[in-house]
């Protein structure tokens, strides 16, 4: 229930912030409007002040909308109202009503990301956790508690880290965008950072980029090898392991944080190895050396080690809030950021530099809806600021039924003097909807595709 009234509120404030958009600029453009409508299909609600007034319009599947404007185009207009027909406006009026709704995605995407800063939201210090062995991190060299300080995608401008939040995005946008991820980090608070470069722009095309983003091998939280509880019926507790354990060595290996216990766990049947392991452990009444006997486990990857107990004590957490006027340029800068990477990977998608399983379609937004949706007000805006990002990304695509096409129209109006003609205009208009729908299809059919999967 919950994925479905995430799902419909955020599309419904999406579709209604572009079309208030282009609604707003045609008032102040002087064009009348004849029908506000979100939403397709039937009409659950319907209002007009006047008869000669614009009829506000809210229909049953909010994936959609649209302003209905006067134009002599679609009706006669009479007489005394033709200075107020879309067609008569000048080209720079046209032409702004026409962006107005993307423009108002933009602005809703600052104002939600700068919410989530003005809120403020529970963030995790970045410093590292063990990498895995294949991973580029580890073969940079970088180590568990490590502290990163700095980052820089390809050749952009070198940029602070405070958050474990803000190095993922880093790491996200390196991927997306093909470039290398340069990583400043320290021993500690206090240690000269040293620059890693992180060949991310080498990684191999795959059709999921969490694939990708999980090869770079940094991005988890560091937790100390603290056990948590300890199953009664599991291998630690037979070999005596207790919570509060705090593991220093396994089979004379020191283990630096949790991830690398887990991996050592998980990997004890792994290449011939023995499954029995010694561990010594440090509690209160001092250290201990145990032999632990991990159970068996057959997993999707293969036979795999378990324990039974949790591995890791939870990384330490701090509130990080901002300002109006921090949070307000944060806000800006991460939908910027956004819509610099959505640009950049619509043309690889052209150029076959990117896998088009990547697309999304509505199942995949609705679960992700829900998802965020669940874990607190925070993530579900940055999920809504992310799609109105998108939204305003994808409707100035020059595709003849989308904004971005009728913009096209108006730049070749401005450069020869002429209007597309209506015979051009409707071949064009049969081809972007073509183009529209196939591009549905397969953002559709990876939502089924993952779904059974």
């Amino acid at each position: 229930m919950l994925t479905i009234v995430a799902f419909i509120f955020g599309m419904g404030l999406l579709v209604a912030f572009h079309e208030f958009g282009h609604f707003y600029v045609a008032r102040r453009c002087g064009v009348k409007v004849i029908r506000f409508s979100i939403g397709f299909g039937k009409p659950i609600a319907r209002w007009q002040r006047t008869p000669d007034d614009t009829e506000y319009v809210l229909c049953w599947l909010p994936l959609g909308g649209y302003v209905r404007m006067l134009d002599e185009r679609e009706a006669a207009v009479r007489p005394a109202d033709l200075p107020h027909a879309f067609n008569r406006q000048t080209l720079g009026k046209r032409a702004a009503i026409v962006a107005a709704g993307p423009a108002a995605n933009a602005l809703l995407a600052v104002v939600l990301y700068a919410a989530v800063q003005w809120i403020g939201v529970s963030a995790v210090a970045p410093v590292l956790a063990s990498p895995p062995p294949d991973s580029l991190a580890a073969e940079a060299g970088l180590r568990a508690r490590d502290h990163v300080r700095a980052v820089q995608v390809g050749t952009g401008t070198e940029q602070a880290v405070d958050s474990l939040e803000s190095l993922r995005w880093a790491i996200t946008t390196a991927v997306a965008l093909r470039e290398p991820l340069a990583v400043y980090v320290a021993a500690n608070e206090n240690s000269v950072p040293k620059r890693v470069v992180l060949a991310t722009d080498r990684l191999p095309l795959t059709e999921d980029p969490a694939v990708l983003v999980k090869a770079v091998g940094i991005g988890a939280p560091y937790m100390p090898p603290v056990l948590g509880e300890v199953l009664p019926d599991g291998a630690g507790a037979r070999a005596g392991l207790k919570s509060g354990d705090r593991v220093l060595e396994v089979d004379g290996v020191r283990i630096d944080d949790a991830a690398q216990l887990q991996a050592v766990i998980r990997g004890s049947f792994t290449r011939g190895r023995q499954a029995s392991q010694q561990w010594l452990v440090t509690r209160v009444d001092g250290s201990h050396t145990i032999v632990v006997q991990p159970d068996r486990i057959q997993s999707e990857s293969g036979v795999i080690g378990r324990v039974g107990a949790y591995i890791g004590e939870a990384p330490v957490t701090f509130e990080q809030r901002f300002g109006l006027i921090d949070g307000l340029v944060r806000g800006a800068s991460k939908a910027w950021d956004i819509a610099v990477m959505s640009v950049k990977t619509i043309g690889q998608l052209l150029m076959g530099d990117a896998s088009v399983k990547q697309l999304s379609g509505p199942i995949a937004i609705a679960g992700a809806a829900g998802q965020t949706a669940s874990l607190g007000i925070a993530p579900y805006l940055s999920f809504l600021g992310l799609l109105s990002v998108s939204l305003a990304v994808l409707n100035l695509l020059p595709i003849p039924v989308l904004d971005g096409g009728h913009l096209m129209y108006y730049l070749w109006e401005f450069i020869s003097g002429k209007a597309v003609t209506d015979a051009w205009a409707a071949r064009l208009q049969r081809t972007g909807l073509f183009a529209l729908l196939a591009l549905m299809a397969v953002a559709f059919t990876n939502d089924i595709a993952r779904l059974l999967g």
